[in-house]
């Protein structure tokens, strides 16, 4: 699919500030203007990332009565459960807030729902786990906001809920002891991007300045939190990017057994980014809950001997590769079936049900129907005699509100902007199909259907030096909301040495007029062999890599996209 690169915008005067007060290269200012920064302070509390500038967490709405609740339950010697989504920010909120509990307080124990019995939410079954169990707290973590009717009775049988929450509340809010949410619309907390564990760090954080514990008790959990940021695919902004930037050097020294294990077994090098969390570690946690029992996931983070780590890690990756095979299995049939639809190209939206598909990887599918055809994607498969799925939009669509737009034929359904999770019965499937394409076609701009590439600056590559990229390194951590850089090179050309690998993908050896030759990758772009061979000058889009290989480390261009036109189309 063609692809227009875009410049990110930014405010020229800004960068021309920046400029004179920081004297660093002009792409710096201008990289630092896209991601509205200001002023010399704020450069400088972009660049160092200070733990002391976290929001204090009784802004939060409802923090007080939710701490206060966990104190009188630790005094009273209550029994507490954790309830999490099964997940990876589900899993990492129940092994963090644990980990922090259980030095303070003993009963106390944790609960992770039956992705296939029991589904997404807070259940009745878990509800009489706490009951027969004498629970009479319990903390919900990364799920709850749109319990109504399972909090309301716990509540009613006597177990008081605090709800921690990161996602969208609906107009009624369950009837908690107390609901913890940045996204409420009367809460007056600063930052509203935070993961569900970062709600549960808040809580811990909370919990510890009411008791007046040292802030080292909290940081210690950072591990656990920068993995659920990175998962749960959340801005790495503002009070996240603070999270992230100390929570990888815990995670890069953590001395957790399990965590140990889990690097060992993701294959990635130490340091990790945020990228190795997302292709590494994530799906090992998350092959738990996708194929089995997510609490084994929990097991394995909170792991006190090497053996147990060992023997949880063998487990999970060896779900995990079944996951694999699910996963691809599944998206091919998902293809077929999309095209096979009458006037599918036409199509505004993805809408695919198959009643055999594996419910725990339709997430996974969707994400990458959504990446290929660019569309707003529903996949669907039966659980329980009820149609269960997964949705993934697009930048620039809000897939949130066209589920809700269906709301009259859904059983429930919750997520964020760019995700869902929904859930319908049998005889609604052509119909959701119906008045899915409608509100996505009554509301998505064209532009929105093409895939677009933002690029932040045209660079020449005579500019990428060590002390360029080690300034480009200040901008990490790196994802949503700060994106790792895309530039874009005009007028390269071949060195000679460029060559196709496995017949589709372009392994780049490339310089401008008077620059040195830097190596670059372009996963799927082989069809461009023959023009880059021919020695004319074209143009990339790219990212800058450090790839490491064998020990040796060297800069590589992650090619995004090239074009051969010296008008630039694409642009």
């Amino acid at each position: 699919m063609e692809k227009i690169w875009r410049l990110t915008g930014y405010d020229a005067e800004v960068a021309r500030h920046l400029q004179e007060v920081l004297k660093i290269h002009p792409v710096f200012c201008q990289l630092l203007a896209q991601r509205k920064v200001h002023t010399f302070d704020e450069a400088k509390h972009f660049f160092r990332p200070q733990l002391s500038n976290l929001h204090p967490p009784f802004l939060m709405k409802n923090m007080d009565r939710a701490v206060d609740r966990v104190i009188q339950a630790v005094a009273q010697k209550e029994k507490i459960l954790i309830y999490g989504d099964y997940d990876v920010d589900g899993t990492t909120s129940v092994a963090m807030l644990y980990d922090y509990l259980s030095k303070l307080h003993q009963p106390i124990d944790y609960y992770i729902p039956d992705r296939y019995r029991e589904g997404y939410g807070i259940s009745y079954e878990g509800i009489e786990y706490a009951i027969k169990n004498e629970v009479k707290l319990i903390i919900t973590v990364d799920c709850g906001i749109s319990a109504n009717k399972t909090i309301k009775f716990a509540q009613n049988s006597g177990v008081d809920v605090i709800v921690c929450d990161h996602h969208l509340p609906k107009d009624e809010l369950p009837p908690a002891y107390a609901i913890l949410d940045p996204k409420q619309h009367d809460c007056p907390y600063p930052y509203k991007e935070l993961s569900g564990c970062g709600v549960a760090f808040k809580l811990a954080q909370g919990i510890n300045e009411r008791l007046e514990r040292p802030f080292s008790e909290c940081e210690a959990l950072l591990d656990y939190v920068v993995i659920s940021i990175a998962s749960d695919i959340v801005d790495i902004t503002g009070e996240n990017r603070i999270l992230a930037f100390h929570g990888l050097q815990k995670l890069n020294n953590t001395e957790r057994l399990g965590l140990k294990m889990l690097i060992k077994r993701s294959g990635k090098e130490v340091p990790l980014t945020i990228s190795d969390i997302v292709f590494g570690i994530a799906p090992i946690i998350n092959a738990a809950g996708r194929l089995a029992d997510a609490q084994q996931a929990v097991r394995l983070l909170l792991a006190n001997s090497k053996q147990a780590a060992v023997d949880l890690a063998d487990l999970l990756e060896r779900r995990n590769k079944i996951r694999r095979e699910f996963d691809q299995r599944i998206g091919e049939e998902a293809k077929s079936l999309f095209q096979m639809q009458h006037k599918w190209k036409d199509r505004k939206s993805i809408v695919l049900y198959q009643p055999h598909w594996h419910k725990g990887v339709v997430g996974i599918v969707a994400s990458r129907i959504a990446d290929l055809y660019h569309r707003p994607t529903v996949i669907l498969t039966e659980s329980g005699g009820k149609i269960v799925g997964s949705a993934r939009s697009v930048n620039g669509f809000n897939i949130h509100n066209a589920i809700q737009a269906c709301e009259d034929l859904l059983i429930n359904y919750g997520g964020h902007d760019f995700a869902a999770g929904l859930t319908l019965f049998p005889g609604n499937v052509l119909a959701f199909q119906d008045r899915f394409e409608a509100a996505v076609s009554g509301t998505i701009e064209d532009e929105t259907l093409v895939p677009t590439i933002e690029y932040a600056a045209i660079l020449d590559l005579g500019e990428i030096k060590p002390k360029f990229w080690q300034i480009l390194q200040q901008f990490a951590p790196f994802g949503p909301g700060n994106q790792n850089p895309v530039f874009v090179s005009k007028h390269v050309i071949d060195s000679g040495y460029s060559k196709v690998l496995k017949d589709q993908h372009l392994q780049l050896s490339i310089k401008q007029i008077e620059s040195a030759v830097f190596q670059g990758i372009g996963f799927g772009l082989g069809q461009y062999f023959d023009y880059v061979q021919s020695k004319k000058p074209f143009h990339i889009i790219y990212n800058i890599q450090n790839n490491r290989f064998q020990g040796h480390h060297y800069l590589q261009l992650a090619i995004k996209d090239l074009t051969t036109s010296n008008d630039l189309p694409k642009f």
